[in-house]
């Protein structure tokens, strides 16, 4: 039996008194606008009880896997035994990458920036020091790896660290110029250490400054050389505890570099030189070069160049060493990019980068120092970008990344994820994708080849989608938790490139990325696909295997809505309370249009943004533009950026909105079906008692209100403020942005993007009639009689307010009804604290959304949510019809009716008529998302039509009939009600009833904040409703019911770019834009969370370690050094002693054996260790008693064989031989 709820009884009844009509329902907030709230079911409406599958145990919160680039990287790491690669990053991630498929994520909990990895050859550890003085112990033999030790420095700053392979002991240098050993496996300092003050010469009264680097002798492994960074260079031995060799140069050293054979080292210098030093002569360079600089005639030092950061010395046994570089260029080539450059023999060779280098590692065949090296790549990490050089090839070309490491190629501006999709998509999309690929790689495999990755057990295809600033969309595989491109799509095809100077009025030319993707909308079972762009344009795709060349159809649509007849204010009138945005220094920090539109004299009219190309367009195959649907100027103001937007393939009907109204388009007879403010979609049933706006003093300063706001809308830089008027304050904080990020703003992009209002100290005493200037290009008047507008109506007579009236006109803001308390979260407001110089001319706030501007002033109400179904248009319809779901930023749902052609044939002639059906639902905030169940709780897709090749040139395919999916509700003979509407809002969800509209159910979702993303999701053959708020928080409820399945505080919103790309998808999947270069994907399913261990791949495999090549040799040549010295003995506590505990503190880790979640340093974790390394220690011996028992059975055939010989011999005569 169902729970008697008295109080929603209570709600529903007080909003839908009788008389009352929907306008009711905005002082409720469980108003229904239609219908009353009641248990169970009402009289005389039949309704099925849903048995709900889901609950709380299906659902958990866990991230999965992060893909695309490290977000600014500071260091890189190679193991050359296992073939995997770890890059640090300022904020203390770790990425480490193997073969294709092997991506881990790992994180210090500090977040304090990665200074140096190095590897623990072949043992599946990682050390990592941190910019907070700690070095970490990662245990990599796990696939989430976790910090086994950790060592904080107390007294000094870590800057250079150096681990010999096959060592456990590591050496650490610091800015104080000391030399430091920690023991690898207690990760305790040692007692011995080698002062600076002792390493160099006792005259010298400078100090040397920081350690620059470390490394042991090839040659020797007791000698350990020293690079301090004022140009001193000492070989330090480690048994007598003195320096055997100095040398000095008067240039600053960055790094240092062995020769194999011990016998000679290179350093790299501040001015761009390279010394090349001879043990035997340490007095002097035995060789300097400066390979940039400029030879002087008279035959002085080559002139100075940038500085060399990193010099590596790689030999060959085959040809000349290898010397890899980067910097030294000369200073007279400003503009030249930074560069690698690779010398072999007498050739030079410069390889010029997009990006800044931050690291780069030479690959080598052998990871032993004292052996001929043969290099064969090198691996380039970039601030941008990670490439890998073959060496092998003499033009030096590079390998085909098979990461996704190039998401962040043009910036991310929206982001869409499909789960289980149509199985035959990502083959169709991989097919035509691979036909683009870029050529001229290297031919050989990818070196990074390391780890083993796991399919699991997951099958579903899925694909993510994201749009970018340069107007390209591409398509990604993300099946198996992996992320493989497969298409990319170029908007900006269809327009024509605009070159500034070439005799076009400026303001038609955006400063700042016009393409860019702002909102996107897919449908994978008919493929069509529909693109809205930054500069308030659609654009409709189909996808077709076939290449056509054809014009570009293209519609141009006013979409504007204005208040006339408003009695201005008075001149000398001063409002109370002055908007700072007309406080403007000048009217040149405004946008270029301004200055434009002033100097032509006149207002810009039915002018689109961009121009699309008017002569045949070759597309190649793969999705090819059907229809561009433009907005246009309207007396001098530019349309504003697309709010919402839906696509119907069954319908052949385009939907789009925005702060002023929706408009609605037919793509199959390109023609525009309605256009129309969003005031005069209620007709009668306006709910709100609207106050007209202000007029404005000047039309000019609309034009800072344009479309295009930047790349600032989409990487906010600076710390802002969301403010919703729902009289509470949510504080973000935001990451910096590079500042490439920051050259790439406009200079307009920081301004105010509302213009600047007059007092609103004149009001009507009537609610004034407003008309709508619409005006449709290419359209018939005879299409469709239900796009006009109602006509205008005039009021008699204005009223001049009184203080109290004007303060409180003020306080709720022009044009906003006092008896609303929400405001949409979608037109949030976030101020921006800026510097003092900023703030002179900056010195408003302005809108960062960019899916509503700000509307809160200009008494506008956006159009955020479109969704098409089969459904009923009014209250208690018998039949259902197609139907478009509106809702706005004031909470209000509308529903237009469509009336389609019912012939296939006639669907390309008669005309569709579309118009307001009357129904009219509320709820709190801006609404968000639709989604429509059936009788039975299963969800109803929108209907869709199966996809065909419109180029195909099978004439059967051309001739066959429009097949269509339209998944109506079944309607019986009975009365009852068939069909449930699901909808969320910024602060509840709703379900609906239909035809009856009865409210079911209600949930007040949040009342402090407010939901950014919500979506109706398909979790195990069963609906439940996904939502991510602006606290952090992820709630799941089921459907209908909306119990609350989950609410976890996951993330709190600390960047504008998390809330602009968080999306959710079915099987309980979503992600997020988690920094500007990579995407974090998470799970709330329960069963996903106990699979992810299956699913992802291993870092360490067991390999053997290769052997050193003629080791009884090499040991004669060098003096048996491997033998002779003992680290143990020299570094152990027993002979060096116990270091000062207040140098450094020992910090057990967190983690380390996988699975066993106790403290790394309780009893029950060494008992853990202990137990594994005994079994570990068993495995050893076992193997090596297996060794034993086949040398004792091969021992035991040859002396069978030789006692058989001796039997044979033993009594025959040394003559007889």
């Amino acid at each position: 039996m169902k729970k008697f709820n008295f109080r929603k009884v209570l709600d529903g009844l007080t909003a839908s008194s009788p008389g009352s009509g929907s306008s009711s329902s905005g002082n409720s907030g469980s108003g229904t606008g239609g219908g009353s709230i009641q248990p169970g079911g009402t009289a005389g409406v039949l309704r099925e009880e849903i048995q709900e599958t889901l609950t709380s145990d299906y659902f958990q919160i866990c991230k999965t896997v992060r893909h695309g680039f490290p977000y600014q990287p500071t260091a890189l790491a190679f193991d050359p035994v296992q073939k995997i690669l770890a890059i640090g990053t300022r904020s203390g991630a770790i990425r480490i990458l193997g073969r294709p498929g092997v991506d881990c994520y790992c994180q210090h909990e500090s977040g304090a920036a990665v200074l140096q990895l190095q590897f623990l050859i072949n043992e599946g550890a990682l050390v990592s020091a941190s910019s907070d003085e700690t070095l970490h112990l990662w245990n990599l033999r796990q696939k989430r790896p976790a910090i086994l030790h950790s060592l904080k420095f107390n007294r000094e700053r870590i800057t250079y660290c150096h681990l010999p392979f096959q060592s456990k002991w590591l050496y650490v240098g610091t800015e104080r110029g000391n030399t430091h050993i920690v023991n690898i496996e207690s990760f305790i300092l040692s007692g011995y250490v080698i002062m600076w003050n002792k390493a160099i010469e006792l005259s010298t009264k400078t100090h040397p400054g920081p350690v620059v680097h470390l490394s042991d002798s090839p040659r020797d492994e007791g000698k350990l050389l020293i690079g301090y960074e004022n140009g001193t260079v000492v070989l330090w031995d480690l048994k007598s505890k003195r320096a055997e060799l100095r040398v000095y140069y008067d240039e600053a050293i960055h790094s240092i570099d062995w020769h194999h054979e011990g016998k000679q080292f290179m350093c790299s210098h501040s001015d761009g030189s390279l010394t090349l030093w001879n043990l035997k002569s340490p007095s002097r360079p035995f060789q300097t070069t400066i390979p940039h600089g400029k030879s002087q005639r008279d035959g002085r030092k080559p002139e100075s160049c940038k500085p060399i950061l990193k010099v590596e010395y790689k030999t060959c046994r085959n040809s000349e060493p290898f010397i890899i570089f980067s910097g030294g260029l000369s200073y007279d080539k400003a503009c030249r990019r930074p560069s690698l450059t690779i010398m072999h023999g007498k050739s030079i060779t410069v390889l010029e980068m997009d990006h800044p280098i931050v690291e780069f590692l030479t690959l080598c065949e052998t990871p032993y120092p004292n052996e001929f090296q043969e290099p064969y790549a090198v691996v380039v990490l970039l601030e941008k970008d990670l490439i890998v050089v073959d060496l092998t090839q003499s033009n030096f070309p590079i390998f085909e990344n098979p990461y996704p490491m190039d998401i962040h190629e043009s910036p991310v501006t929206c982001t869409a994820y499909f789960a289980d999709c149509p199985p035959d998509l990502i083959l169709v999309l991989y097919s035509i994708g691979a036909k683009h690929k870029k050529q001229g790689y290297s031919n050989k495999e990818w070196p990074v080849s390391g780890g083993t990755w796991n399919i699991g057990a997951q099958t579903y295809p899925e694909i993510i989608i994201t749009g970018h600033a340069d107007g390209s969309i591409k398509f990604w595989d993300a099946s198996a938790i992996t992320l493989q491109m497969l298409y990319k799509l170029k908007t900006s095809k269809v327009f024509e490139k605009q070159k500034i100077g070439d005799g076009k009025p400026t303001s038609e030319i955006v400063e700042e990325d016009p393409y860019a993707v702002q909102m996107i909308y897919w449908c994978p079972e008919s493929r069509i696909f529909c693109v809205a762009g930054v500069s308030a344009y659609v654009i409709v795709y189909k996808f077709s295997r076939h290449e056509i060349t054809t014009e570009v159809v293209s519609l141009e649509v006013r979409l504007q809505y204005d208040v006339e007849d408003i009695i201005t204010p008075e001149p000398e009138t001063i409002p109370p309370f002055p908007d700072p945005s007309s406080q403007l220094p000048s009217s040149k920090s405004l946008s270029g249009s301004t200055s434009t539109v002033a100097s032509e004299g006149g207002t810009k009219d039915s002018i689109p943004c961009l121009s699309v190309k008017t002569r045949p367009v070759r597309m190649p195959p793969g999705y090819q533009a059907e229809l561009v649907v433009q907005l246009v100027w309207v007396d001098g103001e530019p349309p504003q950026q697309i709010t919402s937007l839906t696509v119907s393939s069954a319908y052949g009907i385009v939907a789009f909105g925005n702060c002023n109204g929706l408009a609605i388009v037919d793509f199959m007879q390109k023609t525009v079906l309605l256009s129309m403010g969003t005031i005069d979609l209620y007709r009668s049933s306006d709910p709100y008692q609207r106050q007209p706006r202000s007029p404005r003093k000047n039309k000019q300063f609309i034009a800072d209100n344009f479309c295009m706001r930047g790349l600032s809308n989409f990487y906010p830089d600076l710390t802002k403020r969301i403010r919703t008027s729902y009289q509470s304050m949510t504080e973000l904080t935001d990451s910096p942005v590079p500042l490439e990020l920051e050259r790439c703003k406009s200079p307009t992009s920081g301004f105010a993007t509302r213009a600047p209002e007059a007092a609103p100290g004149f009001c009507r005493n009537e609610l004034p009639a407003v008309r709508q200037r619409n005006q449709v290009h290419h359209l018939p008047d005879h299409v469709n009689g239900h796009c006009t507008s109602p006509t205008s109506q005039t009021c008699s007579s204005g009223k001049r307010l009184s203080s109290a009236d004007v303060s409180k006109v003020n306080r709720w803001g022009p044009g906003r009804p006092p008896f609303r308390k929400a405001q949409s979260a979608a037109c949030m407001e976030v101020s921006l604290p800026v510097t003092t110089e900023e703030s002179r001319e900056n010195s408003y706030n302005r809108s960062r959304s960019s899916s509503i501007s700000s509307i809160d002033k200009e008494a506008k109400e956006a159009i955020t949510a479109l969704y098409f179904m089969e459904s009923f248009a009014r209250k208690n319809d018998m039949t259902i019809s197609p139907c478009l779901w509106v809702g706005t930023s004031l909470g209000v749902v509308l529903v237009i009716s469509f009336n389609l052609p019912s012939a296939d044939e006639q669907r390309y002639t008669e005309p569709v008529l579309a118009s307001p059906s009357g129904t009219l639902l509320t709820l709190k905030g801006a609404v968000l998302t639709f989604s429509c169940m059936d009788r039975l709780g299963g969800l109803m897709h929108p209907p869709y039509e199966v996809w065909r090749d419109p180029n195909s040139m099978d004439d059967n395919e051309k001739g066959r009939r429009r097949k269509l999916v339209l998944n109506s509700p079944s309607t019986s003979q009975e009365m009852g009600d068939h069909q449930y509407a699901v909808v969320c809002s910024e602060k509840q969800a709703k379900v609906f009833s239909l035809p009856s509209q009865t409210c079911l159910h209600v949930h007040n979702i949040t009342e402090t904040s407010f939901i950014l993303q919500a979506a109706v999701v398909v979790m195990c053959n069963s609906a439940c409703l996904a939502c991510f708020c602006a606290n952090g928080h992820i709630m799941i409820m089921s459907l209908p019911s909306l119990r609350p399945m989950l609410d976890v505080n996951y993330l709190p919103l600390t960047d504008m770019r998390i809330a602009r790309t968080f999306c959710f998808t079915n099987e309980g999947q979503a992600l997020y834009l988690v920094s500007p270069t990579e995407i974090q994907r998470l799970t709330y399913s329960q069963e996903m969370c106990d699979n992810l261990q299956d699913m992802l791949g291993e870092l360490f495999t067991p390999v053997e370690t290769p052997e050193a090549q003629n080791r009884g040799f090499l040991k004669g040549l060098f003096g048996g050094s491997g033998q002779t010295f003992d680290r143990e003995e020299l570094f152990g506590e027993a002979s060096a002693g116990k270091a000062s505990k207040s140098l450094a503190q020992h910090i057990p880790g967190s983690g380390g054996i996988e699975g066993v979640k106790v403290a790394a340093g309780g009893v029950m974790g060494e008992l853990t260790r202990a137990r594994i390394a005994l079994d570990e220690r068993g495995q050893r011996l076992g193997e090596l008693e297996e060794k034993t028992a086949g040398m004792m059975t091969s021992a035991e055939a040859f002396s069978k064989h030789a006692h058989e010989l001796m039997l044979k011999y033993k009594d025959k005569k040394w003559y007889q031989f």
